[in-house]
């Protein structure tokens, strides 16, 4: 008897086979082999002249959806219906969650079994897990998929239905997202925030006090029985002294005055504390959590720690990443105090085994926390792992330990210290029993270094002794407005707000950025114009959708969907068609939305005001009796632009342009220009006599403020003859190109070699010494040509073994596997392309390569890989009117109607 077993990757795929006896064929399925059409050329012909078929849904039959096979999953399905011809029995083991169930009731619509399917969950891939799995087996549950369902028809009306609208009415190409809208509103709204505040300053005085067992630091805290102000006593979002504090503050003249009155007086110990604490290590991960400390403590972005959690889970070395629970099973718990009696000794092992509970709004999806997987856990030196996914494991490692470690115990100090009518505080730390501190810090990669850090030792100091005063300061403070969101910080108000689902928040986040409306600066999201625009008009106008407890309330019905405890048709019918439904919205309030205005973005403290245009957005100022205009660079923020700015831009426009100063050779004037891709310097004014100046883009990072006569001459200049190599005499030049800063050894006929130019070296000051290091250093290839080196190793192909790698090609980087080279898809770069997306992309190139060129460029534009999170579905802005044959869509109507 042969099994068929279907799972999402090939991945998975390999690790599971290694688990499970002969006759077992597993094969992958490359994520979501149907869904709702992404543009126009995938509605089957017979829906095409249906009103609603833009959609992909049908509102008025019971949002029946057309599901469609993408030409990329057409090999895929293929030879899914080629193996289960040649099996006895199919089981269904994609992942556990609504979106693994969803995944296999499509295959079990599109295969049609003659026999009943098995469906077969895990949350880890151990021999274990698999064989337990084996043996309890289930049917696909129907709630898990009419929640996965209505989530992707909500966000595909909100995306299909909004989105047009915001083309319309500011600008063309935008999107709107049930999810994402939200999250580009929080962005907005801590960045008015921000505007609006205003830095108020305050003093205070910090002393360095002297006793024989050495020096310590206080802190003025009380003046004449009154408290010093702090920064806890300002208003946070607006920056000055709250109403009614009655608080002593000190300014820089008072403050001075006061050091010179009290720094000659005696000084006196007034009061001693000591006081016991204990700290309970955190529970073991979530993906919420996940992501925010791997953001905090790797740097890595929120894609890029779930992109390696999916490679750790299918490689066996994690439980499934995808899971709001804080729950360990009992299993993992034996394991975890293991290695805690086995590592740090059993003083570190807490009597009782430590149990934790989910807080989190709507927790579902898998029944464990994130953890290594097994009933033993392999430590990351163990594992072999190698860069990004041994530190990401070597977290979740250290994290789920440390759960199951006894509490830290501290003593925290204070000291008290009088000075005429001056109390001074000092505090202090003593870590009495490290405990949990020595598996896992948080924020700290060293937890030994951590600990002592989380030190600050006192002088043994007792009540009425006489401290000297070594040196006393006077100390200045500006308050600070909100802090900008990180990936971190965003996930984390998300998920308190219970917007989205935490498995969403990475391709949220990514689209936000994708999409222009928001700039990632120092690891910050710093929000756009045009984000803006768009907050602000559908907040005016349909407020509910941007709302965090409106669209809280929705998760929380999909949630009651899932387990069964509502109904999926009525809500729909609600949302959508209902009175106050968003059809009936869009339709009534599409009129009432002025164009000038939804385009308009009025910040405040600025004179003039920032329209969205065509090609940009740009500000507009009266000037006497003339509006005059002036576009605002693509790297200029709302958080960027101030009068000083705004000024600075007009007077550009009128003026012309800035004149950083005469070029001494040519004796033209060198202007600082602005355009499309940022800052560049131009070589005299552009004249018929003139059509095209010389032209230099500013370094990466070179700030125009900083530009220099010298600078500019030295740009204009490239490429800089450095010498003659030694070896050939040939020319060796430094330059300026697309991909940055880079030496080039020119042999003519011979061919060009190129190197790239990397801090600290510069392209102005290389020397032909440095030049000649990097040209001899191992070359990363850019042609299309196999005996390049890769940029990156993506792994071996499953189907021949061969290795599939990413080149630079002269029109960007692609994907090579054998004689078949694919561009990246659109979204995806260097460091986000992984093995199980390249491998659609190949099979879409490879059934095109002898088609003409044109269907050939046809079909590299439809490889682009679909994103599952529905959060980010929009409408295509463009669309191809060409003839599909018809897809299936037919579902079975037993169980729409059980709904």
């Amino acid at each position: 008897m042969s099994t068929l077993v279907i799972v999402e990757s090939p991945t998975k795929a390999r690790t599971i086979r290694n688990y499970l006896p002969s006759g077992y064929n597993v094969q992958a399925s490359m994520g979501h082999v149907r869904d709702l059409p992404s543009s126009a050329d995938e509605i089957p012909a017979a829906y095409k002249g249906q009103d609603w078929s833009q959609l992909g849904v049908n509102p008025q039959e019971d949002f029946a959806p057309i599901y469609v096979i993408p030409k990329t999953k057409k090999k895929v399905v293929k030879e899914l219906k080629d193996a289960l011809k040649a099996a006895d029995e199919l089981i269904l083991a994609t992942d556990e969650d609504r979106e693994g169930e969803s995944i296999s009731w499509h295959l079990l619509q599109i295969l049609q079994p003659k026999t009943p399917p098995k469906r077969m969950v895990f949350h880890e891939i151990t021999e274990e897990a698999i064989q337990a799995a084996l043996a309890n087996c289930r049917e696909i549950d129907e709630n898990l998929v009419h929640a996965q369902e209505t989530r992707r028809i909500l966000d595909r009306l909100v995306g299909y239905t909004l989105s047009p609208l915001l083309w319309k009415k500011i600008a063309f190409g935008l999107s709107a997202g049930r999810v994402q809208s939200v999250a580009v509103r929080l962005l907005v709204q801590r960045e008015r925030e921000r505007r609006i505040f205003q830095v108020a300053q305050y003093w205070d005085l910090k002393a360095l006090l002297g006793v024989t067992g050495g020096q310590f630091e206080a802190k003025l805290v009380t003046l004449g029985g009154k408290k010093l102000a702090t920064g806890a006593d300002f208003d946070p979002h607006r920056g000055q002294l709250m109403a009614g504090k009655d608080v002593v503050l000190l300014d820089e003249a008072a403050a001075i005055a006061l050091k010179a009155r009290l720094e000659p007086q005696p000084w006196q110990v007034s009061h001693t504390e000591e006081r016991p604490t204990t700290r309970r290590p955190s529970p073991p991960f979530t993906t919420s959590t996940l992501q925010q400390e791997a953001n905090r403590k790797l740097g890595l972005s929120a894609r890029d720690t779930m992109r390696t959690a999916q490679k750790l889970y299918e490689e066996g070395y994690i439980t499934y990443m995808r899971t709001d629970s804080v729950h360990l099973s009992e299993q993992a718990i034996a394991a975890a105090r293991a290695c805690v009696t086995e590592k740090y000794g059993a003083e570190y092992l807490p009597a009782k085994p430590r149990q934790y509970t989910t807080k989190s709004k709507g927790a579902q999806e898998a029944h464990e926390a994130i953890r290594p997987a097994g009933s033993s856990f392999r430590t990351p030196l163990e594992t072999g792992l190698g860069d990004r996914e041994f530190r990401l494991y070597d977290l979740i490692w250290k994290r789920t330990v440390a759960s199951q470690m006894a509490d830290a115990r501290l003593t925290q100090l204070s000291v008290t210290i009088q000075v005429e009518d001056a109390e001074f505080r000092a505090n202090g730390k003593r870590i009495d029993f490290p405990g949990f501190f020595r598996a896992y810090v948080e924020g700290s990669d060293d937890p030994d270094a951590a600990l002592e850090d989380q030190e600050v030792i006192l002088p043994d100091l007792q009540v009425g002794d006489r401290p000297r005063c070594d040196r006393l300061e006077a100390l200045s403070h500006e308050t600070q407005p909100p802090a900008r969101y990180t990936e971190a910080s965003l996930v984390k108000v998300l998920e308190s707000e219970g917007i989205g689902r935490p498995s969403t928040y990475a391709s949220i986040i990514g689209t936000i950025i994708d999409r222009g409306y928001a700039q990632m600066r120092n690891k910050t999201l710093i929000p756009t114009f045009t984000a803006f625009a768009v907050s602000r008009l559908l907040e005016e106008h349909f407020p509910d959708l941007v709302d965090t407890g409106f669209t809280s309330r929705m998760e929380q019905t999909l949630d009651e969907i899932a387990t069964g405890e509502a109904k999926w048709l009525p809500y729909l019918e609600h949302f959508y068609l209902g009175e106050t439904g968003l059809a009936q919205q869009v339709k009534v309030r599409e009129q009432d939305i002025d164009v000038a205005l939804a385009k308009t973005v009025t910040l405040e403290n600025l004179n003039g005001v920032v329209k969205i245009g065509r090609f940009g957005p740009y500000i507009e100022v009266q000037n006497g009796e003339e509006i005059v205009t002036a576009s605002i660079p693509p790297d200029l923020t709302p958080a960027d632009l101030t009068p000083d700015q705004v000024a600075k831009l007009i007077r550009q426009k009128l003026e012309g342009p800035e004149q950083v100063g005469m070029h001494p050779e040519f004796g033209e004037p060198i202007y600082l220009l602005s355009g499309n891709y940022g800052p560049y310097l131009q070589l005299g004014e552009k004249s018929e006599a003139n059509l095209k100046p010389k032209r230099a883009s500013l370094p990466k990072g070179a700030k125009p403020e900083e530009v220099t006569l010298e600078m500019a001459v030295g740009l204009l200049a490239l490429p800089r003859l450095l010498g003659e190599h030694p070896e050939t005499g040939a020319k060796v030049k430094a330059s300026l190109g697309r991909f940055g800063p880079y030496v080039v050894h020119d042999q003519g006929k011979e061919g060009k070699d190129y190197r790239s130019i990397k801090d600290p070296d510069e392209v102005l000051t290389i020397t032909l010494e440095r030049a000649l290091e990097l040209l001899a250093e191992p070359k990363r290839g850019r042609g299309r040509g196999a005996s390049k080196t890769p940029l990156k190793e993506l792994g071996t192909h499953p189907e021949d073994q061969e290795p599939v790698n990413i080149y630079a090609g002269p029109y960007g980087n692609y994907i090579k596997h054998g004689k078949v080279n694919a561009s990246l898809p659109e979204g995806e770069t260097l460091e986000t392309m992984t093995l199980d997306k390249a491998l659609p992309v190949l099979a879409a190139k490879a059934g095109t390569k002898k088609t003409t060129r044109k269907k050939a460029a046809t079909t590299k534009k439809a490889a682009t890989t679909k994103k599952t999170a529905a959060e980010t579905d929009t409408p295509k802005t463009s669309a191809k009117k060409t003839k599909t044959t018809k897809r299936k869509t037919t579902r079975k109507t037993s169980t729409r109607k059980q709904a």
